[in-house]
């Protein structure tokens, strides 16, 4: 089933506003019809039928009675029908019109005849329109009914007093309905239209071009804010897809290198032109750099996962970063580069100790590679303000101030010819900083060229 668009449930919404105001109106106009022209007339017909009767048990069927009886027809448009023979009351005779119908039936002349009140509303018997009308019984000063008056009147009268007003209300319900269109044609544009952008630009997303943007003008208001919020997450993912885009290509270029070197020197060994012992070497050292460009990858895939995969223990920080100059020892030794130590024995930190060890030994193959002989490298370990603090200090090349904010790039060298004679994959600095960050840790790098290298590593000390 095909559902329906939010427009048209506006619109059916609007729709439906306009009806009830439609339906509410026309019940109000017969409300106001009912109550304040025929409820009001027929009080108005008790009240004189009252008064009437007041007057003739003080004074009977006097010329004052009859002066006030004509007046009242005067000033008003009903029918009135006075009586003081019972017997006629009786027969009906005097309640009836021009034609000879009567106006009130058996029954109603009964409830007289007892000296109450009787209430008419019903279909005139000879003519199409409603009649009525109150029958006010004369009570004599005995309490014996001497006679009685029937005040009529056509609803027609009142109906043509009512029109007038009636013609003022349904002009108001139509301007009502007219504005709640209008409003809603205007709400349905401010409000249904920046979704339908949205939806436009969400379908793009979803086809993959992050390129689309939701234009608004309009005040600071909760779509505006909600627009803008699906712009930055079109240009969060647009920059995702290019560096996807950009890693790639790096990845293809990284294995393209040394399977190129392979392919070249396994055609040169068969050719005969290059030596077998030295081509098995090189090859042995392009597969190696296979190897630890797809582990780099691999571990900087997993360290990028949303899941913790890291194995945490309490360590003494002194003894890791130990085992982790133990590691690169032999290479720093071919530089004649000297490791100096300067550690806090007492600092204990929770960290994987597989991962916080691969971090120093990044951190450390690249001050070695990056250094000439005879220059130190210093790693001092202090704590301060409950956090663990490595400074680890090169004076190697150093990095161009350009630089220093691409190394943590993925696949970016200094200097590429040199990374690549060293084996670097271009990766260790991106691996460091996601390790440290996964350890809730602070990384930071600092760098003057042709003077050193300096980089601090934050961890928080372990909180017994």
């Amino acid at each position: 089933m095909k559902s329906i668009s939010i427009k048209k449930k506006v619109w059916m919404g609007i729709g439906l506003t306009v009806l009830a105001v439609m339906v509410l109106s026309s019940l109000l106009i017969f409300f106001l019809y009912e109550r304040l022209y025929v409820d009001q007339q027929i009080s108005q017909f008790e009240r004189e039928g009252q008064a009437l009767a007041a007057l003739y048990k003080d004074e009977g069927l006097t010329e004052g009675f009859y002066e006030f009886l004509h007046w009242s027809e005067e000033t008003s448009d009903a029918r009135y029908v006075v009586t003081e023979d019972p017997m006629e009351l009786a027969g009906g005779a005097p309640f009836e019109d021009d034609f000879g119908e009567e106006l009130i039936s058996f029954d109603e002349r009964q409830v007289l005849l007892q000296g109450q009140s009787v209430y008419v509303r019903r279909e005139h018997p000879r003519f199409q329109q409603e009649l009525i009308g109150v029958a006010i019984p004369f009570i004599g000063e005995e309490g014996r009914l001497e006679g009685a008056v029937f005040i009529s009147q056509p609803l027609t009268d009142l109906y043509e007093l009512f029109s007038n007003v009636a013609w003022w209300l349904i002009l108001i319900v139509t301007l009502a309905g007219g504005f709640i269109l209008f409003m809603g044609s205007r709400l349905t544009k401010q409000l249904v239209g920046p979704l339908l952008k949205m939806k436009q630009v969400a379908e793009k997303m979803e086809s993959g071009d992050f390129s689309a943007r939701i234009q608004l003008v309009r005040s600071e208001d909760e779509f505006v804010l909600l627009a803008n919020s699906i712009n930055q997450l079109a240009y969060s993912l647009d920059q995702v897809e290019s560096n996807r885009r950009v890693f790639l290509a790096n990845v293809a270029h990284e294995l393209r290198t040394p399977l190129s070197y392979m392919i070249g020197y396994m055609e040169g060994m068969e050719e005969g032109v290059i030596d077998q012992k030295k081509g098995l070497t090189v090859l042995t050292q392009e597969a190696n750099r296979l190897n630890r460009l797809v582990t780099d990858l691999l571990d900087l895939a997993q360290l990028e996962g949303d899941g913790d995969t890291l194995d945490r223990h309490p360590l003494v920080f002194a003894e890791l970063i130990r085992e982790a100059v133990d590691t690169v020892l032999i290479r720093a030794d071919e530089k004649c580069i000297p490791i100096q130590l300067d550690l806090d024995e007492a600092s204990i930190v929770v960290a994987d100790r597989d991962r916080m060890k691969q971090v120093f030994i990044n951190v450390l193959t690249n001050a070695i590679a990056y250094s000439d002989c005879g220059h130190a490298i210093t790693i001092t370990l202090t704590v301060e303000d409950g956090r663990a603090k490595v400074v680890v200090k090169d004076s190697g090349f150093g990095i161009p101030e350009k630089d220093v904010a691409k190394v943590t790039e993925r696949f970016f060298r200094v200097k590429r010819g040199r990374s690549r004679t060293d084996g670097g994959t271009g990766l260790g600095l991106s691996i460091v900083q996601e390790i440290i960050a996964k350890h809730n840790g602070t990384f930071q790098l600092d760098s003057i060229e042709n003077e050193g290298t300096t980089i601090v590593l934050t961890l928080a000390e372990y909180d017994e």
